[in-house]
Formats: structure tokens, C-alpha cells, sequence
């Protein structure tokens, strides 16, 4: 049972679940700092996040498992492609994980506005057809676009609005730091994998852009979420400044990417981007519940 258990934690790729965690903090400091926030709805946010994340996860994993795709991988373990769980179970894990974050953002529709559903819809949609259907836009070179909107913008924006009842302008210029950290999620794991993908038939960005530039984006992605630390500092609160207390974890992902690193040595970075994302949300987030 305990390696049952693993092999889905492991397919549910917890290196990538910070992309969930930290627009929910932000976009809920945003309204906690500017009054009360309902504890409920800032928990059925974070469901939300996280359900879709893992479905993103477990969906990905079905739809290049059947695509055969899949089987030269250097990073976390694909349960279709190495026989660990059968494409059919995944695929249901992946359903079920959009059904979770469904009813949770039927809840928060129902109690705030029934519009949400559409936002959720599309949420839904986009998680789906990252590497699924005829046409799957993760593999044209677009899931960098799609990560900063859907992990960035709406996820901030929307744990904001669930809880103040309108959109905030605050809450979407704190939405852009969080999104860029995202797409460095993406960014990272998909110059990982450049050489297979191409060969494979995948056109990521990393693959259409090549490995140096690539590279570059990444660094131009971390460090410009640092600075739109700063810049809401300016224009909003100087308790933005604590997101900077993530700088410390930025070294060491960044120095890696920009020497070259390849192979395991990217899964690592992996890991060190997640933590660096968490961190910068944590900082930015006790910030502006401070403000």
C-alpha cells in the first residue's frame, strides 16, 4: 500500500506544487490587507490551485504516456510511460482531480459569482488541452503564455476577488512577479527536457528557442520577479520589500541555469525554484497583509 501511495505522490509531481500555493497567498493578502478575509473561501482557493496543478500533472503524464512520448525522461517519473500505474488509471486520476477543484469552484461561485464558472471552465479547459486534443499548445510553444496567465494573473486575481467581491488592481500588479516565478517552473522543466522533446516532436518554447536562450529567459524571469518586488514597493506598499527575502534562494537556481547545467542537475533546479517561488510568496504575502 505505502508504494501505491508513492508512485501517485510521485506521478502528482510535488516539486511543481508551488506554482498552486503561491498566487492563492498572494491574492489572499491582497484582500486581507485590505479587510476581513472569509477563511473558507481562501481554503477552497487553494483547492482549487492544487487540484488543477495534480490534474495538469497526472493529464500530462496520461497524454504523453499514450503518445509514447514519454520514454527517454531524465526527470520526475512518468507512471504511464514506465508501467507504474496503466493510462487508464491515470486519466481517471486526472478527471478526478478536475472534478475536486470543480466543486470547490462551484462553491466559490456560488457564494461570490456565478461568472466564476466560466473562469473556472477555462481554468479547466487550458489544463487539458496543455498536452491533450489534436492540437495541444504546450507543444507549440504557448505553456509559458498559458502558465504566467493561469498560475499568475487569474489565480492571483481570482483568490483576490473570491474575497473582496472586485477585481483589484493591486492584486494584478502582484499577480506579475508570482506568474513570472511560474513560467520559471516551466521554463526549467522544459530546457530540461529540450533535446528529447524536439526529438519527439514536441516544439516547446525551450526547443523553438534553443538551449542559451533558454537559458537567458530563465534569468530574465527570476530576477524580473525580484524586481517587480521592488516596483510594487513604489507603487503600493514598501512591506513588498519582504518578498526579497527569497533572494538568498535565487543564487543557486540561477548560477546553475546560466553555467550550463543539464540532465538530474536541471531536476534539482527544479526543486530550488519551487522553494524560491514559496518563499517570494510567503515574503510578498506577509507584506501586503501587513500594508
Amino acid at each position: 500500500m505505502a508504494r501505491a501511495t508513492n508512485r501517485w505522490v510521485v506521478g502528482a509531481r510535488p516539486r511543481t506544487l508551488p506554482a498552486a500555493v503561491a498566487p492563492v497567498l498572494v491574492g489572499t493578502a491582497v484582500a486581507a490587507g485590505g479587510g476581513s478575509v472569509w477563511a473558507w473561501r481562501a481554503a477552497a482557493a487553494l483547492v482549487v490551485a492544487l487540484a488543477l496543478q495534480v490534474g495538469v500533472n497526472y493529464a500530462n503524464d496520461y497524454q504523453d504516456g499514450v503518445r509514447g512520448t514519454d520514454g527517454d525522461r531524465v526527470g520526475p517519473t512518468r507512471l504511464v510511460a514506465t508501467g507504474l500505474a496503466s493510462a487508464r488509471a491515470v486519466r481517471r486520476a486526472a478527471l478526478v482531480s478536475g472534478a475536486i477543484a470543480g466543486a470547490a469552484g462551484l462553491a466559490l461561485a456560488a457564494a461570490v459569482q456565478p461568472l466564476l464558472m466560466a473562469v473556472g471552465a477555462a481554468s479547466m479547459v487550458a489544463a487539458w488541452a496543455y498536452t491533450g486534443g489534436p492540437h495541444p499548445y504546450g507543444y507549440a510553444g504557448l505553456g509559458e503564455v498559458f502558465v504566467f496567465l493561469f498560475f499568475g494573473v487569474v489565480a492571483v486575481t481570482g483568490s483576490a476577488y473570491v474575497e473582496e467581491g472586485h477585481l483589484s488592481v493591486l492584486a494584478l500588479g502582484a499577480s506579475v512577479p508570482v506568474g513570472m516565478l511560474a513560467t520559471a517552473l516551466l521554463v526549467v522543466n522544459n530546457l530540461r527536457d529540450r533535446v528529447g522533446d524536439g526529438a519527439s516532436g514536441k516544439r516547446t518554447l525551450a526547443v523553438r528557442l534553443g538551449d542559451r536562450p533558454t537559458r537567458l529567459m530563465y534569468g530574465v524571469l527570476v530576477v524580473g520577479a525580484l524586481v517587480g518586488a521592488l516596483a510594487l514597493a513604489l507603487a503600493a506598499t514598501p512591506w513588498a520589500l519582504l518578498a526579497l527575502v527569497a533572494i538568498p534562494l535565487a543564487v543557486a537556481p540561477l548560477r546553475s541555469v546560466l553555467d550550463g547545467a543539464t540532465g538530474p542537475d536541471l531536476v534539482t533546479v527544479l526543486g530550488q525554484t519551487g522553494r524560491l517561488q514559496l518563499a517570494f510568496a510567503v515574503g510578498l504575502s506577509a507584506g501586503l497583509w501587513a500594508r
